[in-house]
């Protein structure tokens, strides 16, 4: 698979995890090329926690549950018709969770690059998420990242430091299929607008 058949057949896996434990040696490719993904100054400021704790998955699943509820709960009655039909999560379904932190402290107080903007650091947090993320769909392997969740409660549940902020737990394993379309778009919540619509030449409306 090439990289911009990676790019394309990218997906927020929920429902189509087959259960089958992901292969050590899989694992240790796709964590691979998220450590290489670039970084301010060469911090690479994240942490990886992969999870496989069956009481560990049910906990997170349990409170992502409630979360799901209360986003529920705040929407008109057409819009939660269309959300009750949404798969947002398949932490033990897929029987492996990856944690991945930002860790501001990796390469000390002086960051090349980070003076002026803090958050380069968190931006590089996000890279090697998205590198792990086409390595594990090059691998045929799928991905969801799970949002409907509390910070502290993650941080707590796999005992994060308190200068370790959570990012993502992402559901990772093999799948039965990568679906066509995703499923935002499937079950009719938001489609993909055009690049046109975003993109802006010399000045912001140019």
């Amino acid at each position: 698979m090439d990289l911009y058949e990676a790019i394309a057949r990218r997906r927020d896996t929920r429902a189509e995890f087959t259960g089958e434990p992901l292969p050590d040696d899989v694992l240790a490719r796709v964590l691979g090329a998220a450590h290489r993904a670039p970084s301010v100054g060469m911090s690479q400021p994240w942490a990886f926690v992969t999870v496989r704790e069956p009481a560990t998955l049910s906990a997170f699943r349990d409170h992502v549950a409630a979360e799901r509820q209360v986003f529920a709960d705040s929407l008109s009655d057409e819009r939660a018709d269309t959300f009750r039909g949404i798969k947002v999560e398949g932490i033990v379904e897929s029987g492996l969770g990856i944690v991945v932190g930002h860790d501001p402290t990796t390469a000390g107080e002086v960051v090349l690059g980070r003076h002026a903007i803090a958050d380069t650091s968190l931006y590089s947090v996000c890279l090697a998420i998205q590198n792990l993320w086409l390595a594990a769909t090059a691998e045929g392997v799928g991905v969801g990242w799970v949002s409907f969740y509390r910070e502290e409660f993650l941080a707590d549940l796999v005992g994060l430091p308190p200068h370790v902020r959570p990012v993502a737990w992402l559901c990772v394993g093999p799948v039965a299929e990568l679906q066509e379309v995703p499923d935002l778009e499937r079950f009719g919540w938001r489609a993909r607008g055009p690049l046109e619509r975003v993109l802006h030449r010399e000045r912001y409306g140019g």
